[in-house]
């Protein structure tokens, strides 16, 4: 529970408020005020004065929505005016801004005049590329709502209305597919005839709920034909011939409850009187119309959402505005029109539908002990899904285009790429490998089958049609887990390696490779027993094209049968693990940080060529720096000289490639200060792959960039050896897995 004081402390505390303006290019220089004031920001003025569409171009108004005010409507708070309504503004901005990437100005009206806020966001328009209407009451919010969309060539969307809305008609498809509803014969009860339960309405009505089959309760009652206290003309719509006048006759023998009303409205024996399998959305806010425990204890049929988180199906309008405004800005749409709120159900409600698939496992964390299985607790996605940025945008994105409010067209493979590097240059760098390995899917094999996190990793990996698995183990104890995982993997190859038909001939191969090292057939047999040796087999003998094993052992004992059995590739003394070290502005390559404790000058150089091809596949161009405590030659002993001489053969081998050191950190990644004190160096560029004078350092490095370093680290990648095989950490994620096996199907399509 937040007090009083925590919520103040966290607004008042350092820079009061929670937002503010930063530049988006340099300002250090003379040069840059020029160009950013005058003279040089006249030439963009002079092409947005011959053409207004280069204002996209030129500023941020194709990334700038208004969150507009007139605070006569505040959460749950009423009229309190547009200043007490600034937090509120602002904390929408900060949501655009962390789920969406988009800017926001708010803005906050000192009028109640419906035509004034109208004038004024008139006004603006030319600032912004959007206008999100908040917190404003109804009526007025409709007639506002409606003229601006009619008179402005920007979207404008009243998330009151709207967002909650689409959030629910996406719950509500999903309840509909699970409780066998026709949505043509399902009857519908609303409480609360304000902004969001008369657009609720309109929108199921959309979807192909028949007006006929709801009915509309405000604070006085159904909003029946003949009834004239209360009414407006948006609330007038709802009103049907009917003999019921209170919310419990409403409810009678009703298949769905939409509440966007008030606290403890929702008796107990209003429900026991619904029809069976009913649907309930309680959505009031902090406190819901009725609480999921008391619909508990008189029906255990019914399929409940609330607007609150610590429930299951939680409607939280951060599920769309953001997810609206982007791909309706990206394509620089005139309007948010009913194709572009449509698709956004669609997505929302097929998002859903995917279940544990492709689930991040940041959002596992974030809701620890919950279940992502679709069903009556998972109806809709849990607002901190980043999935849900790809899903709804490209969704409105689309209708947009498709329906000629869109001002330009955009490839969507390409969008979707653009959008995934909005979720982190992780995913843009990994979406790369991963779109190859499509390309040429490869058949790889996981040892540790019956492994959850292997599993889940395997279901990812086959729809995206990233690789062909291959599970080790027994089939049946594989598909039960995968059961209980709520997971179909039953098209998924399984191999139980004991009494399997190739452990015969692996068996001899393995006697044969070996044989000179002690191990007898005896032995060999007995090794074959153990996945991890049978894996490595299948890929020496052909019938796999890569490994991704680890989970349940160190990094040595997963490695060691890959050494023995595959081998290291022609011309390399040396295997080493490089990892990805993936930060915003940077990607940097960590080598050795897994295999070679202590390795020798020879060894360092083989390691920089290591990495520096690793680099290179990556498709980034490599400049290789070998680390250490002193910087060229200022030290003659120890690391410092291994780390001089291999920088002598490194160069010697690969004349080409842009090797330097020995070099402290510092000095390899900043250029400038580089220059400045060591102008003879033979590079000039940042270094992004990093040669480290030993295991100890590199690996307490890729730790430290991990924890605090707010890096996304990526492997050890195995290189240096003669096929495709790679080693997990026992705390790997599923994401870890996935984007191993990826990067194992294109070594293996490459021929490493």
């Amino acid at each position: 529970m937040i007090t009083k004081e925590e919520a103040l402390e966290y607004h008042r505390k350092g820079r009061p408020g929670k937002i503010e303006v930063s530049p988006t290019k340099s300002v250090l220089t003379q040069r840059d005020l020029s160009m950013a004031y005058t003279p040089g920001v006249a030439e963009p003025c002079r092409e947005i004065a011959k053409r207004p569409d280069d204002a996209y171009l030129y500023t941020a108004r194709s990334n700038l929505v208004a969150v507009v005010t007139n605070g006569t409507a505040v959460l749950g708070l009423g009229n309190i005016g547009p200043l007490a309504g600034k937090p509120v503004m602002e904390g929408k901005g900060v949501l655009f801004k962390r789920f969406a990437g988009i800017d926001v100005f708010d803005i906050e009206l000192a009028t109640e005049d419906p035509e004034k806020v109208i004038e004024a966001c008139r006004l603006l328009e030319p600032t912004f590329g959007g206008i999100n209407l908040e917190d404003i009451r109804a009526p007025e919010c409709f007639e506002i709502e409606e003229r601006l969309i009619e008179e402005l060539e920007i979207p404008v969307f009243h998330d009151d209305q709207h967002g909650t809305a689409i959030i629910s008609a996406a719950a509500f498809l999903n309840a509909l597919e699970l409780t066998d509803r026709r949505i043509e014969d399902t009857r519908v009860v609303f409480a609360g005839a304000g902004a969001a339960g008369v657009a609720c309405a309109d929108l199921y009505i959309k979807l192909g709920v028949r007006r006929e089959n709801i009915l509309m309760t405000d604070s006085r009652g159904v909003i029946y034909e003949g009834r004239t206290e209360g009414m407006n003309p948006y609330k007038a719509r709802f009103a049907v011939p009917t003999d019921k006048r209170t919310l419990e006759e409403a409810l009678a023998g009703a298949d769905c409850f939409v509440g966007v009303s008030a606290a403890g409205l929702v008796t107990k024996d209003m429900v026991r009187a619904m029809a069976a399998r009913p649907i309930i959305f309680a959505m009031a806010n902090p406190d819901p119309e009725i609480t999921p425990d008391e619909v508990r204890e008189v029906r255990d049929d019914a399929i409940m959402a609330t607007g609150r988180s610590d429930y299951p199906n939680q409607v939280n309008n951060v599920l769309g505005f953001p997810f609206i405004f982007r791909g309706a800005l990206d394509v620089r749409a005139r309007k948010i029109n009913d194709e572009m709120k449509l698709a956004a159900v669609q997505a929302l409600a097929e998002l859903a539908k995917q279940g544990e698939n492709g689930l991040p496992d940041e959002v596992r964390l974030a809701y620890p002990g919950e279940r992502f299985e679709f069903g009556p607790s998972y109806i809709i996605p849990k607002p901190f899904d980043p999935r849900v940025l790809v899903y709804e945008s490209m969704a409105v994105a689309r209708a947009a285009m498709e329906t000629g409010v869109a001002r330009i067209e955009l490839d969507l493979d390409e969008y979707r790429e653009r959008l995934e590097n909005l979720l982190g240059r992780q995913r843009s760098v990994m979406r790369v490998v991963i779109n190859k390995a499509k390309g040429q899917p490869k058949r790889i094999v996981f040892p540790e089958g019956d492994e959850d996190r292997v599993l889940r990793a395997v279901q990812l990996l086959s729809e995206e049609s990233i690789c062909e698995p291959v599970l080790l183990g027994p089939r049946d104890v594989i598909l039960e887990r995968a059961g209980l995982l709520g997971m179909d993997l039953s098209h998924i190859e399984t191999i139980e390696p004991i009494g399997s038909d190739r452990s015969v001939y692996y068996q001899r191969e393995l006697t044969n490779l070996r044989n000179r090292k002690g191990v007898t057939e005896r032995d060999a047999q007995r090794l074959l027993r153990r996945r991890s040796y049978y894996g490595v087999m299948m890929v020496r003998m052909g019938d796999a094209d890569g490994l991704v094993a680890g989970l349940t052992m160190s990094y040595a004992e997963a490695i060691r049968p890959a050494l023995q059995v595959i081998g290291l590739a022609e011309g390399h003394r040396r295997a080493a693990g490089v990892y990805l070290v993936i930060q915003e502005e940077r990607v940097l390559f960590f080598a050795d940080g897994s295999v070679n404790p202590e390795p020798s000058a020879e060894d360092l150089a083989q390691i920089a060529g290591l990495g520096a091809s690793t680099a290179e596949w990556f498709g980034f161009d490599p400049v290789v720096a070998f680390l250490s405590y002193a910087n060229f030659g200022s030290v003659r002993e120890g690391s410092p000289r291994r780390a001089s001489e291999a920088v002598k053969i490194a160069r010697e081998r690969w004349p080409k490639l842009r090797i330097d050191g020995e070099m402290q950190a510092d000095i390899a990644l900043d250029p400038e200060r580089r220059r400045s004190r060591y102008p003879f160096s033979d590079i000039e560029a940042p270094a992004n792959v990093l040669v480290f004078p030993n295991l100890d350092s590199a690996h307490i490095a890729v730790r430290l960039m991990s924890t605090i370093g707010n890096a996304t680290v990526v492997g050890p990648i195995l290189m240096g050896m003669r096929s495709a095989v790679n080693s997990l950490f026992p705390t790997a994620t599923v994401d870890d897995i996935v984007n191993l096996a990826a990067i194992t199907a294109l070594q293996a399509q490459k021929g490493y």
